[in-house]
């Protein structure tokens, strides 16, 4: 069951029902995206058409934030609740580790994403981990075609850049994004964790998950961060009461301006909504 929220697909379903879909898709072996959507990507993909046409090819769609969930309630056409990225991640590491499934871990700031993997297989002894590898990599778009140094890193929070073909964190070369996915095709994980930033992972996802083969890639934000210590979460309260968002705004004053978007959003489903003006659709699928 899913339903339309501003021409968007969103699965009417909880933590459990998303983690048996995972599983089911695991199981059927072919290229699978989940995508955890929330306001900002919904808002933008007002604007872009590829981006809501990447939404709605995707095999998953949850609810991640409040603002969906509230605008699902706004609509008519209610979900049960928030399925965040991180909190889908950690429950399909866990099932992971029982199942034998196996995980790899693509994003982030050089190091963070194998000090997560290092905590994940603490938390979790079996689990296998196929692989981990930066975010810092040259899009594809700007590798040269005689595979010439240089190029920024894509996927790193704030836009970090790759000078001169080094990696921030050293002297490393700069792989290519084809590095990349051939790294991860060789891997032959189950289940790709990419925490590239959105839209930017939803987008190499898409472009790449036929290449890759992996059964299920999902974009998950800032999580490695999380996971391996660089950043906390918002107190359980606050999570509770679904102010995730205003925690994650204290600890990171600089996020103001990705903050406008909200109440645009909200005036948005206000007026399709509350005003008659909208496209409100539910559907079986």
């Amino acid at each position: 069951m899913h339903i339309n929220l501003l021409g968007a697909r969103v699965d009417v379903v909880d933590l459990a029902g998303a983690v048996e879909k995972v599983a089911d898709f695991v199981a059927a072996g072919r290229p699978h995206q989940v995508i955890t959507l929330n306001p900002e990507i919904l808002y933008r993909a007002q604007q872009e058409p590829g981006l809501l046409d990447l939404i709605n090819r995707a095999d998953l769609v949850t609810a991640d934030g409040a603002g969906i969930v509230w605008a699902a309630r706004v609509a008519g056409t209610p979900v049960p609740g928030r399925v965040t990225g991180i909190d889908l991640m950690l429950a399909l590491v866990e099932r992971a580790a029982r199942e034998g499934w196996r995980i790899f871990l693509l994003g982030a700031a050089p190091g963070v994403a194998e000090e997560a993997a290092r905590r994940l297989r603490a938390k979790h002894p079996g689990l296998v981990v196929a692989g981990t590898q930066h975010g810092y990599f040259k899009p594809a778009e700007e590798v040269p075609a005689e595979g010439a140094a240089g190029g920024t890193a894509v996927g790193v929070p704030g836009g970090s850049a790759a000078v001169g073909g080094a990696c921030a964190a050293g002297s490393e070369k700069v792989p290519s994004e084809w590095d990349v996915v051939e790294q991860v095709r060789a891997a032959k994980p189950d289940l790709l964790f990419v925490a590239l930033g959105a839209p930017k992972q939803e987008k190499f996802i898409a472009r790449h998950r036929q290449s890759m083969g992996v059964p299920v890639s999902i974009g998950v934000g800032g999580s490695f961060d999380v996971i391996a210590g660089r950043v906390a979460r918002a107190p359980l309260w606050m999570q509770r009461l679904n102010l995730e968002w205003l925690g994650r705004l204290l600890r990171e004053p600089r996020r103001w301006r990705r903050m406008l978007v909200l109440p645009r959003f909200t005036w948005l489903v206000w007026r399709n909504y509350r005003w008659g003006k909208g496209n409100r659709v539910a559907g079986k699928g």
